[in-house]
């Protein structure tokens, strides 16, 4: 029985999601526990990864259970509160779902959204939630050159070298800054992302909300191809994984 397990987390302790030799992910402490409470080896597959220090609102994975006999546990509230129990407070399990046993958390997602928050105020509350940059930028300048990024698909300069992955391609379909509470927030959505694109988007857009770069660099750096043109990679931080969604999720 294969099932999809909704969870968030704040990734400040962890070392990104996937299992890793020698440091401490979210899916080897999920899959450490489910195996316990489950008496069986369970692996997890994730929708995606995340980079050590980024944080998800909303993330999937899914597993498969080989010993039926749990399969009517899963779904209660009282096996939910068990496993949220072994877990450490940074993670949470929102959902368990029953789901066909081709059903795929990665391939099978059609869209996913990120956030990226900034604030311009020192704030002991928003340390290693949100990136502090005191400088004021201009939003609609940004906006300009976020706009432009859904007239192109294929994004090599904002992907990190030898990820082996077959395509660089993907859809935006959404990428805009807006006011925050407490500053400032990049909300992009597309059906992929590339290893550390959305951090990168982030780091060539703020020089043009500052000025130094007019909101037409934008087409230059996705035209090369070339990482080293865009901006520096943003810290971890202020990244949110906010949405993933599947075309089935709904009718379980």
């Amino acid at each position: 029985m294969r099932y999809f397990v909704q969870l968030a987390y704040n990734g400040n302790p962890f070392h990104g999601w996937q299992t890793q030799p020698n440091a401490t992910t979210v899916q080897e402490i999920l899959d450490k526990a489910l195996s316990i409470i489950l008496r069986q080896k369970i692996d997890t597959l994730g929708c995606g990864r995340t980079d050590a220090g980024v944080h998800a609102r909303e993330f999937y994975a899914h597993f498969d259970v080989i010993d039926h006999s749990h399969q009517h546990d899963l779904l209660s509230a009282r096996f939910l509160k068990s496993l949220n129990s072994l877990l450490p407070y940074e993670i949470a399990i929102k959902k368990l779902i029953p789901v066909d046993d081709r059903a795929h958390a990665r391939y099978d997602a059609t869209l996913r959204s990120y956030e990226y928050l900034i604030h311009h105020h020192k704030d002991p509350f928003l340390h290693n939630r949100s990136w502090l940059l005191f400088d004021r930028l201009d939003i609609n300048l940004m906006n300009q050159a976020a706009a432009e990024m859904l007239n192109y698909t294929d994004f090599t300069s904002f992907s990190k070298s030898n990820t082996q992955v077959f395509t660089n391609n993907c859809k935006i379909i959404k990428a805009e800054w807006t006011a925050h509470q407490t500053g400032l927030k990049f909300t992009i959505s597309a059906d992929r992302f590339l290893r550390n694109m959305v951090r990168a988007i982030v780091g060539t857009l703020v020089p043009i909300g500052k000025g130094l770069d007019s909101p037409e660099h934008i087409h230059d750096v996705i035209k090369s191809k070339d990482r080293s043109n865009a901006g520096s990679s943003v810290p971890a931080c202020g990244l949110y994984l906010t949405e993933v969604k599947y075309p089935y999720i709904n009718d379980y």
